[in-house]
This record gives structure tokens, sequence and C-alpha cells, in this order.
């Protein structure tokens, strides 16, 4: 990793001044003694020489013993002299690496936040100064980026800091790298870094193909301690011909509006980059407002189970139902998972959203027909929780729930991130008698040979193929293939998505599979499900209707 340089103008020590003092006094004393030397010299050195020839007295003890001492006071200044020279090289050197620790980030070698803040304003000085000589800086300004790594906890978590600090230094070097001669590049965060470069304000599309550049580079694979480790980098960029008019203001503004479009490239599904636009500040703010929420309505209970039917597709029966989680937000009204559940997965308040709404489940199912089960869903960040199942356990003795009564769903795409733990896992809950379904089926990354490995009780095929099964031979084809595979493999089967009476008749064809959708109705909170089947009600069909709240989106609200 090449070295980077960084100094802060104007900068004195008062040290090196008392330094310079001193090695001035003492040279001024061997100087002086010098002096004296050559004159007592030439007055003894006569008188000597006549001594040795015979000719004359020897010279005046006074004279000699002054000779002498001037001799001794040479050789113990300039030996002090010496030994100050080298005391103030080694403190300037101690200075230096001080210096360096307080200005730059010790494991990268980047400049930590303070001076890559410092070195920001001067770049943009620069490039806003308008005096004659300062002509070649007219048409330039700067451009910040701010570049985050995706999914880098998760390698901490996985492999160990110790990893996780070597794929830091690696991410480093090729930053570094990429950047041209001129850019300023700092780490002001645990896995995140910023660059400043200067461009010419009619070609934003130089800084375009650096940030291309540095999002491959970033996500090439690499090895560490024998593991190929890859992770992604989300940058967001920023250019400060649109920041505030004070100096001050125009840095903060510069990294309020790259971090916007930072995370606005991690929504748009990471790996990328983005400039920032006026728009997403609004974005980010209703963003800001949904986190606030979020927090605020779990201990409110504000977030509630809605309940979907499952139903045998050969007799109408009604064997379930899946637990569906809302938000009641008294801002925003019904809010849909496929809103709030990113975001609580971002801030790290999704295990205890989850566990909140799983509880209400289990005493809401408590109540129902011993026969009816219950689905409920699980984020893939619980699957990398190793309490999980004993916590899961523990909720179903406080609901006194029957563990053969609940049906745990895992995505497709969690395979592939720990297939261990996700083994251990299901182990677990099996051995409590909870059944596990691998939800989403054909989406993913799983294989014939996952399926045998893993202990699944159920294959719940993704809604995207079912929905369009009868317009698409392609869907139809893997409709087919796959409740072929539950039978060989000895799995039920489970639709999802079944929204028009075609579909139904469609699957009906595959023998004996249960299926959910808006065919049978929309998915009822706890209150309204109570009431319907208390009144003895049966899967019945009901035209689905396009929900009215914008928050709510028209595919599937599970």
């Amino acid at each position: 990793m090449r070295a980077v340089k960084f100094k802060i103008a104007g900068y004195d020590s008062e040290d090196d001044t008392a330094g310079q003092q001193v090695d001035i006094v003492a040279l001024g004393i061997v100087t002086a003694a010098i002096i004296l030397f050559v004159a007592t010299g030439s007055e003894i050195g006569p008188a000597v020489v006549r001594s040795l020839r015979g000719q004359g007295p020897g010279p005046d003890s006074f004279m000699l013993d002054a000779f002498l001492l001037n001799i001794a006071i040479i050789i113990f200044g300039w030996s002090r002299y010496r030994q100050l020279c080298e005391e103030i090289v080694l403190r300037k050197a101690a200075e230096n690496a001080a210096r360096r620790l307080a200005e730059t980030d010790p494991l990268t070698g980047f400049l930590n936040r303070r001076s890559f803040n410092t070195g920001i304003d001067a770049l943009i000085a620069r490039c806003t100064d308008q005096r004659p000589n300062h002509g070649a800086d007219r048409n330039r300004v700067a451009a910040l980026m701010m570049i985050d790594l995706d999914n880098f906890k998760q390698v901490n978590d996985h492999n160990g800091h110790s990893v996780g600090d070597l794929l830091l230094c690696e991410c480093a070097r090729r930053i570094s790298t990429a950047l041209p001669r001129g850019a300023i590049v700092g780490r002001i965060g645990g896995d995140e870094f910023a660059v400043a470069l200067p461009f010419d304000r009619q070609h934003p599309e130089f800084v375009t193909h650096i940030a291309k550049v540095l999002v491959a580079a970033i996500g090439e694979s690499v090895q560490i301690n024998a593991v190929n480790i890859t992770v992604s980098a989300s940058i967001g960029l920023s250019r400060s011909d649109l920041g505030g008019d004070s100096p001050g203001g125009r840095v903060s503004s510069l990294f309020e509006m790259a971090d916007i479009a930072m995370y606005h490239s991690k929504r748009q599904g990471r790996n990328g980059f983005s400039w920032f636009e006026p728009h997403m500040a609004d974005e980010m703010r209703f963003r800001s407002e949904l986190e606030s929420g979020i927090r605020q309505g779990i201990p409110r209970g504000e977030f509630v189970p809605f309940y979907e039917q499952q139903v045998d597709l050969q007799t109408g029966e009604l064997i379930g139902f899946e637990m569906l989680a809302r938000w009641d937000s008294p801002q925003f009204g019904i809010v849909a998972p496929d809103i709030f559940i990113p975001v609580a997965e971002d801030i790290g308040a999704i295990a205890e959203l989850s566990q909140s709404v799983i509880a209400q489940a289990l005493e809401d199912a408590r109540a129902w027909d011993p026969r009816l089960t219950l689905a409920v869903n699980i984020s893939p960040i619980q699957l990398r929780d190793p309490w999980f199942a004993q916590k899961l356990l523990r909720m179903l003795v406080e609901a006194n729930f029957p563990p053969q009564r609940l049906e745990v769903e895992i995505t497709e795409s969690c395979l592939h991130q720990n297939l261990a733990q996700v083994r251990s896992l299901i182990t677990s809950l099996k051995n409590q008698g909870i059944r596990v379904s691998l939800d989403d089926f054909g989406t993913g990354y799983s294989s014939i040979g996952q399926l045998r490995e893993l202990p699944f009780d159920r294959i719940k095929i993704d809604r995207s193929f079912v929905s369009s099964l009868v317009d698409d031979e392609d869907s139809a084809a893997i409709v087919r293939a796959v409740t072929t595979l539950g039978q060989g493999l000895h799995l039920p089967i489970t639709a999802e998505g079944i929204e028009t009476q075609d579909v139904l008749d469609h699957l009906r064809q595959y023998g004996e599979i249960t299926g959910q959708g808006y065919l049978y109705g929309r998915p009822r909170p706890a209150g309204e499900l109570g009431e319907w089947l208390d009144a003895g009600h049966h899967p019945e069909t009901e035209a689905p209707v396009e929900p009215q709240n914008p928050l709510l989106p028209k595919t599937r609200l599970g």
C-alpha cells in the first residue's frame, strides 16, 4: 500500500524552538572556549618552546591552567553538543510518530476523520480560489466519495476481527491503487472510507469512472487464511459546487450529500454508486422517520400479526395460517413488511420486532382449533443467533403452545450464507417438535443435495412462479418440476400466491398440495380472524382487493 502523506500547514513546535535555543547556547560555549584556547595557546606556546630548548623559563602556571581548562571545556562542550543534537533528532522522530498517529488511521495508513476534514477543506479552498495566480483551478471543484463496505459485519462475525482487519487493509490497498494523483483518502469509520479529489466541473464522468473502478476492485474476492471472502461497496458521490456558502458549511454539506447518496446506493441493491440528487434527501428524511418510528413502535406494541389462510387444494379444508407482520403506525397507518423489515434489519431491531410479533401470534393461535397450524417467518439475521432455538422454545413455553403446531419458514437465500449454522438451527428446532419449511423455493441458491442434507419438512414454491404459471410456460415447468421433486423426496408442497381460479385449477392436477393466496381471502388481523373463525367460516373464494395505503405494495404483503 502506498503511503499517504499529509501536512497541516502552519505547524510549529515550541519544543523545537527550545531545542534550537539550547543548541545555540551549547555551540556558543564551545566557540568561546575555542577562542580562549587560541588566545591562551598563543600566549603560552612560545614560552613552552623556549623552555624545551633551554632558552628561558616555562609558561606562567596560571596561563597553563587556563589553557588546560579550555581544552577540557572544548571536549565537554562538544560532547554535550553532540548529545543534544541526538536528543533533538530522537525527539523530532517521536513527535513525527505521534503526529502520524494523531492524523492517520493506524490500520490502513489513511487519514483519520479529523485530518481528512482538514484536507478536504483545503482542497475546496484551492478549487474556489479565484486569484490570478490560481487561474488553473477556476474550473475545478471537489468531489467527495463515501465508500461503505457491504456486509462487512458478517465477515467479522463469521471469521473474526483479525480477518476483518486484513480485509480492510486489502480494500484500502485497492482503493489507493485506483485513485489518481492528488486525491485525498481517509478511513472515517469501521468499514467506511472517504475520498476527495478535484475534477473539471464540466466533466463529472471523470469521477464516475473512478467510482466504477472502485466498485469493481473492491468487489473482487480475496483469499485470507485459506478462506475466500467477498464484499461489495456502496458509494455516494457529491460535489462542492452544490454545497453551502461558508467553508464549514461546504464541508458539512458535502459529507451530508455523499452520505445520503451512499445510503441510496444501498437501498438500490448495494454494490454500486450514486450521485447525490435532491430527492434523495426526502427519502433519507422518510427513512429517518421510519427508523425512529420502528424503535418507538416495538415497545408500544405497534407491530401486530396478520394471518393468511393455508388450505388443502384438493379438499378445500383449512389447515392453518401463516403469520405476516404488519406495522400499525399512528403516523403512516398499516405498513407492509416490505417497507419496515429492511429498515429494522439495518438498524438491528429485527430480532426484537420478530420475537414480539411471534409471541403475539402464539397467544392468538392458542385459541384456535388444535388442528390448525401456525407458520412464522424468521429473518436471516435471526439465523445467525446461536440461541434463537432456545429463545423460540421459551416463547412456546410461556404461551403454552404445542411445538407440533408451529412451523418455522426459512428463506432459500439464507442457505448459502452459513450452511452449517442453518443445519444446526434446523436440528435444534426439530428436536423440540417444531417443523421447518424452505420458503421462496426457486429464487435462491439451494440445490437438491442441500434438500437431502437439510431435514426440511416442507417446500414452499415462490409466488413469482405460481401467479404466472397459466400464462408462462417456464413458470409452469418450474412448478411441475418442484412438485415432482417434492414427491420424490417425500416433502409436502405449499404453493404461494394463488390469486385466480385458473391458477387453482392448474395446481390441483399435481395431487396433494396446500396453498395460500388472495383467492382465499386477504390476511386478517387477530380480531377479525377470531370473529371469522367463531362464525364457523370455511375457506371461500374472495375477489382480491387492491390495497389503498401507498405504503402497502400491490404484491404479496408477507
